[in-house]
């Protein structure tokens, strides 16, 4: 067995080999491998040298073995084809390990000028036939972007990166613990959904009451949590003549949103940001929330369940903060832009300038951000249960945010997406919420291959692009 030390994602390699092909590709093969995967920051877990590629019944339970034995570390398998490769062997690997992750399968070219028997591979070919045993043995997988590809070439690093970002999202999707603060708005029957499908799925749902969670915030008193989140709020928020208590309050509920997250262990959070918050809390939790999604614990707003896995499973895509916005009011008579807004708990470093920290407009308490966010690639998403079906499905589309400006209040960008009204149709149409999670840059075909291929669920992926 190999496998490093780093604080990083672990995969597991199989190496294919195949008698009448020479044994020496495959054992300089599968190092060659392992080396670009650790050179792309991957622990890796393998048979050990001498004896690394399989093909028998024993190689295979061997491999199997050593797989099992790593679990709960692997997040996905790496198949490599430096000749034909056992196609039957490599199946029942995958079977006998029983790992239940993603699996990349890649091959190795052929050189023109080395097609003789001692140097020629037919990777080319044996990718078919292993493709094709692990499509009857049931088994999902994931190609490289071209059928076959050199180890040292950079279409390979980027599959790679990528594959790793689809394992990424598929462990965070994958028995997702989401939070839930308080009830949903009484007006706001479009952010219903089925807790018992996302329990089929595998997605828990844990619920506090808005009550003890403001509880708790109004016990701490010089709290180091408290003092922490002030140092934050500093460094990411600008204000002016806003209340010493509407910035204390504001940092213990965050503070007090921050430990519940951590004692329950979920992954994501929604929260009832109105009215009750308003009327016995005194502030709007904006700012609180923001903190958190920028810190990595996304969190939605107007207790939006379905927007809190949306956003985490564009974080785990991206690795990045994510947002919840409305896809809100039409850019003048421009049919490809629309602005996106809210009022807002947008993540601090989408803004374009500081965020200001102020008096919600409609609300009338202190709390909320406003500015604009900053202009660049985004990928639009959204997962909602479909109650009907019993399915959960889901749209994607790209676009990037522009450098216009509105005049208004709480937080904004303009988006720019090709075919922009065919999107919006298919929303409305498939009584989609008018919420929509956000993140920069393009993801969308990590998050298609992960929900699509891997978590089964139905993916529209919206196919024009502006970039």
């Amino acid at each position: 067995m190999e496998k490093n030390n780093q604080n990083t994602q672990t995969l597991a390699v199989i190496v294919g080999n195949r008698e009448f092909f020479p044994d020496r590709l495959a054992e300089e093969g599968g190092k060659e491998i392992i080396e670009r995967l650790q050179d792309c920051g991957f622990a890796v877990i393998t048979l050990s040298e001498g004896s690394r590629s399989v093909q028998t019944r024993e190689e295979s339970e061997k491999c199997a073995q050593v797989f099992k034995e790593n679990a709960e570390d692997i997040e996905g398998v790496v198949v490599t084809l430096p000749n034909f490769g056992d196609e039957k062997g490599i199946a029942e690997t995958l079977r006998l390990a029983n790992l239940d992750v993603p699996v990349l399968v890649h091959a190795f070219p052929d050189e023109v000028g080395k097609m003789d028997r001692a140097h020629r591979r037919d990777s080319f070919c044996g990718k078919f036939s292993v493709c094709n045993n692990l499509y009857q043995y049931g088994i999902t997988f994931t190609n490289t972007k071209r059928h076959v590809e050199a180890p040292d070439s950079q279409e390979f690093r980027e599959d790679l990166i990528w594959f790793g970002s689809v394992c990424r999202t598929v462990k965070g999707l994958k028995n997702a613990r989401l939070g839930v603060v308080g009830v949903r708005p009484n007006a706001f029957k479009t952010v219903r959904y089925s807790e018992k499908i996302l329990e089929r799925n595998g997605i828990s749902v844990e619920v506090v009451s808005l009550m003890e969670i403001i509880g708790r915030a109004r016990e701490l008193e010089d709290d180091s949590h408290t003092k922490e989140k002030l140092s934050q709020m500093k460094q990411w928020f600008c204000w002016e003549n806003v209340p010493e208590e509407a910035v204390i309050k504001t940092a213990n509920l965050a503070a007090v949103l921050s430990e519940w997250v951590q004692e329950n262990d979920v992954d994501a959070l929604s929260f009832n940001c109105w009215p009750a918050i308003e009327k016995y809390y005194k502030i709007v939790p904006c700012a609180a929330m923001s903190l958190l999604s920028e810190r990595l614990i996304p969190v939605a707003c107007e207790t939006d369940v379905m927007g809190s896995l949306s956003m985490c499973a564009l974080q785990c895509a991206s690795g990045k903060p994510t947002a919840l916005v409305d896809l809100n009011n039409n850019y003048g008579d421009d049919p490809d832009k629309c602005v996106l807004f809210h009022c807002s708990a947008v993540a601090c470093s989408f803004f374009e300038d500081c965020p200001v920290l102020g008096c919600h407009d409609m609300q009338g308490y202190y709390g909320s951000l406003s500015g604009k966010i900053a202009s660049g690639p985004v990928t639009l998403f959204r997962l909602s249960t479909d109650d009907v079906k019993g399915s959960i499905r889901c749209y994607i589309a790209e676009g990037v945010i522009t450098e216009d400006e509105i005049e208004t209040f709480g937080t904004y960008g303009v988006v720019e997406v090709g075919g922009l009204q065919s999107l919006l149709k298919y929303v409305a149409d498939k009584g989609f919420e008018h919420h929509v999670a956000i993140v920069q840059g393009h993801v969308a075909d990590i998050l298609e291959e992960a929900i699509s291929n891997y978590a089964g669920w139905e993916v529209y992926r919206h196919s024009s692009r502006i970039t």
